[in-house]
């Protein structure tokens, strides 16, 4: 019998590419609930009952509402791609390649919370070096973003896109989240094993897909002034044998004149880099991804893959 998979909110945008990553799939059965009966609380109840692994592309309130229908059901595997759960000590962080053991979590749990598409290129750059040792907790990170539009949702694409939507916006780019409670932010500290908020500060470009999530730091305020070459080494060494991030090799690094967003579009992976001059005192970590890709649906199958064959064994 096939594995059951339901998206709940499979018309939503990151729904949708799932949904369309799924369709040729002929190793699962994707259960589809019509459009139409998108809020019928029962047989949404219904389906994610009859579900192996249920998929939520909802809401934060509707992801917990989701989740609450299933309390108790254990037959019922969860992924979230709202930020509902993300920081929740009984859900297990869906970033595969976080720590070596991330991949068996994630296979062995009941729930499982899809990371956010800025921390998941954020956490990517922090976590190992603290975890090495090299970057201190208390380290005054900032985190300097662009996503494409679509990380807004059906809304934001619309006030995009769409020149007669009474919320268009004409902006070529724009800044966001000006307050610096952008809700990504407890996400990273977590996962980033930082002792400080972060300052973040999120942007939208006039691109569908995309993302560069930047990092800028002291040399020197590091633990051992490690050099630009030894931060590189460190997340080379993190990410060894990793087939989805990549770490980009410091001499392509020093020959790149500029970094397109778009590059990874239509990809699941996700490049890292280390930019700067040795000797400086200064460098600036990279992140690049698809924030549809690695950054949200791509990740969601990924997870839901791991813990299929989690479940196999």
């Amino acid at each position: 019998m096939l594995p059951k998979i339901f998206i709940d909110g499979e018309h939503g945008t990151t729904g949708l590419q799932i949904r369309n990553r799924l369709a040729a799939r002929r190793d699962l059965d994707v259960l589809s609930i019509p459009e139409a009966e998108r809020r019928n609380n029962a047989m949404r109840a219904d389906f994610l009952g009859k579900a192996d692994i249920a998929i939520l592309c909802l809401p934060d309130d509707a992801a917990r509402e989701a989740a609450q229908m299933l309390d108790g059901v254990n037959s019922t595997r969860v992924i979230d791609t709202s930020t509902a759960h993300r920081t929740h000590p009984d859900w297990v962080y869906g970033f595969a390649e976080m720590e070596t053991a991330q991949k068996d979590r994630i296979a062995g749990a009941r729930l499982v919370a899809n990371p956010g598409c800025y921390p998941t290129g954020a956490v990517a750059l922090i976590r190992p070096l603290v975890a090495a040792g090299i970057l201190p907790s208390d380290y005054p990170i900032t985190v300097n973003a662009v996503s494409g539009y679509t990380g807004g949702g059906k809304q934001l694409i619309a006030q995009m896109e769409d020149e007669k939507n009474p919320g268009h916006i004409a902006a070529p780019h724009f800044l966001y989240g000006l307050t610096l409670h952008h809700k990504h932010v407890p996400e990273m500290k977590v996962h980033g094993l930082l002792e400080n908020t972060p300052i973040f500060s999120p942007s939208v470009g006039r691109f569908a897909q995309g993302m560069i999530v930047q990092v800028p730091l002291y040399l020197s305020e590091l633990n051992g002034s490690p050099s630009l070459g030894d931060v590189h080494a460190a997340l080379t060494a993190h990410y060894a044998g990793q087939a989805i991030v990549e770490v980009v090799p410091l001499e392509e690094c020093h020959k790149l004149a500029r970094l397109d967003p778009t590059e990874l579009n239509g990809t699941d992976q996700m490049k890292l880099y280390v930019f700067g001059t040795e000797g400086d005192g200064r460098i600036n970590l990279v992140a690049l991804l698809d924030n549809l890709g690695k950054g949200a649906s791509g990740a969601a199958v990924q997870n839901m893959d791991l813990m299929l064959a989690g479940t196999r064994h």
